[in-house]
């Protein structure tokens, strides 16, 4: 079965793109729907890169929904523009691992219209077996929150860029020119 929404977030690019990357926003759009959990050694990183990352979901804030692997890759080297965020992750154990196929990619584009905005695209591909055509209305409804969740979000996104880049190398030696 397949979940597919299409919207313009109100953000740059560059922006929604280190969003998606974002363990927190990750888990602020699902929740409080979905809780999730890190069980990496570390916890969560601040941002996501490409390999396994296992969690631990919770629905409502009380339903144990078992542990999944994210499985991240992505795809920033598109000569249009689109930068893709993929995860072939698997359920590991409780209801998620009655999940036998996971494809999740989030697309982001500049808009077609030139608004300096986000062309955001949401694609769930995935199987339950016996039970995928019981498991859509779940999915669809669990996506239709989270985009709601990333449309209020995305306008705040443009104050967060540059919040995990580090300082250059100059930066202290030049300091804030005060003198002692």
């Amino acid at each position: 079965m397949r979940v597919l929404l299409k919207e313009i977030l109100d953000c740059s690019p560059d922006a929604a793109w280190r969003a998606l990357r974002s363990p927190a926003v990750f888990r602020e759009v699902s929740s409080p729907v979905v809780s999730v959990e890190s069980l990496e050694m570390d916890g969560f990183p601040t941002i996501w890169e490409p390999g396994e990352h296992p969690v631990s979901l919770t629905a409502l804030g009380l339903v144990p929904m078992g542990d999944q692997v994210i499985r991240l890759t992505m795809a920033t080297t598109r000569r249009d523009g689109v930068r893709i965020l993929r995860d072939t992750g698997r359920g590991v154990s409780g209801p998620l691992a009655s999940v036998t196929l996971w494809d999740h990619r989030m697309a982001v584009a500049p808009d077609p219209a030139g608004t300096g905005k986000t062309l955001f695209r949401d694609q769930l591909i995935f199987r339950t077996g016996a039970l995928t055509l019981a498991s859509w209305p779940v999915f669809w409804a669990l996506w239709q929150w989270r985009l709601h969740q990333l449309k209020r979000l995305a306008p705040n996104w443009s104050l967060d860029l540059g919040v995990d880049e580090p300082a250059p190398a100059d930066a202290d030696s030049h300091g804030s020119g005060a003198t002692s």
